[in-house]
């Protein structure tokens, strides 16, 4: 960017792993902060354990790890806590997500570190924030069936998941938020203090619209595939050759455009179909005739209509596909980053822009223990003891 970025004067260290915790440092190293990730090493560790994650867990490391720095530690010996204990000295956030008591027994609690620093921020992500249900483990998927969002996505009877990490990814969000919220409080007080961010309650959040649907109304909010739909045409149509388009006529202006627009002046003058209302209320016998007319076009043409007609649109895309997305490509939307491994990949910005500029990536995911020389020299450390504390370092850190 022309400009500095916002959070250029911000050190923070992250112990964190998986997506959650991850996110919240990618957010703050994406908005310039320095981020240092402390992965263990030493005892079987070898670093974040997502680095080796296959399959659905292969994006994980890569995606939520950008402008990071990687210092590789056995925190399980003196000196590897002592060096950690000199960088939190000189850190403005310390975040972190692992189970309840691991930091504790670790001597890495906000309770001991405030003592050392006591502006420091200290950004915990959990499972559920204070309460019955602290003690137990949860995953985001624990909780998107304990939270309603399950429900309301799957068929009645078939409660399923979303297909991504949605409450990981936006804890981490709210976890980064509360921490550049304290960071405005700090200038006001002087002093750092806890922010927590939790997955059920992130989940229970994300559903409050249907929560309150109900309050407002006394109706249960029904799974989003047999839901009542507020908007008569909010569907998605199988078209020519078996491909498959989501249409949406939302207003009673928009369902004039769409009548003119493919000749339908019966539907049109129809005075069961005249309001919104009214189509909602016909869809048993509409959609029915809307589905054998629209399946005579291909996508390609209805998207031309709807796109001429400012109608709302959009193919049914697989997410792989969005790497060749034009807007994407041509908005700068994808940056350039070279994996661990050393093949090339493209990574996904965060979705905003500022002085119409977006925030690209200024390095790549790091090697496990890529900075540990840099960092811990800055530190006081000699070469030789920057050795001795990376001696568990495997000798080649990229994954296998």
């Amino acid at each position: 960017m022309n400009t500095p970025l916002p959070y250029a004067h911000i050190r923070v260290v992250e112990f964190t792993h998986m997506v959650m915790g991850p996110t919240c440092g990618m957010v703050l190293a994406d908005l310039g902060a320095e981020v240092i990730k402390v992965e263990p090493i030493g005892h079987g560790h070898l670093g974040d354990a997502t680095r080796q994650l296959i399959g659905s867990g292969s994006g994980f490391f890569p995606m939520f790890n950008r402008n990071k720095k990687s210092l590789a530690l056995d925190l399980k010996t003196p000196e590897g806590l002592e060096a950690v204990l000199r960088l939190i000295a000189t850190a403005d956030i310390v975040t972190e997500n692992f189970k309840p008591g691991t930091m504790d027994k670790l001597g890495l609690s906000y309770a001991s570190l405030k003592k050392l620093n006591p502006r420091l921020i200290y950004v915990s992500h959990k499972g559920f924030l204070p309460g019955p249900y602290a003690h137990r483990t949860a995953l985001d998927e624990v909780v998107q069936m304990m939270g309603g969002l399950a429900y309301m996505t799957g068929r009645p009877g078939d409660p399923l998941r979303a297909g991504t990490s949605v409450n990981d990814i936006m804890g981490g969000m709210f976890g980064a938020i509360g921490a550049m919220a304290a960071l405005a409080q700090r200038e006001q007080t002087g002093t750092g203090q806890e922010v927590q961010s939790a997955l059920f309650e992130n989940n229970v959040f994300l559903v409050a619209q249907h929560m309150m649907q109900f309050a407002v109304t006394g109706q249960a909010a029904a799974p989003m595939p047999s839901r009542i739909s507020a908007w008569a045409i909010y569907d998605v149509f199988k078209v020519q050759n078996g491909e498959q388009i989501f249409l949406a006529v939302v207003s009673d202006t928009a369902w004039a455009l769409f009548c003119d627009a493919f000749g339908y002046e019966d539907l049109k003058s129809d005075p069961r179909l005249t309001s919104n209302n009214d189509r909602v209320r016909a869809r048993e016998w509409m959609m029915p005739i809307l589905r054998e007319r629209m399946g005579t076009f291909t996508a390609q043409h209805v998207s031309e209509v709807f796109e001429k007609n400012a109608l709302p649109y959009a193919p049914i895309t697989r997410p792989h596909d969005l790497l060749n997305d034009p807007h994407l490509q041509a908005t700068g939307g994808l940056a350039p980053i070279d994996l661990p491994d050393g093949r090339k990949a493209q990574a996904v910005l965060m979705p905003i822009t500022m002085n119409q500029e977006r925030l690209t990536v200024r390095s790549s995911p790091p090697r496990l223990g890529e900075h540990n020389q840099d960092i811990l020299q800055a530190l006081g450390y000699s070469d030789e003891a920057i050795k001795a504390l990376g001696a568990s370092l495997p000798t080649d850190p990229r994954p296998t």
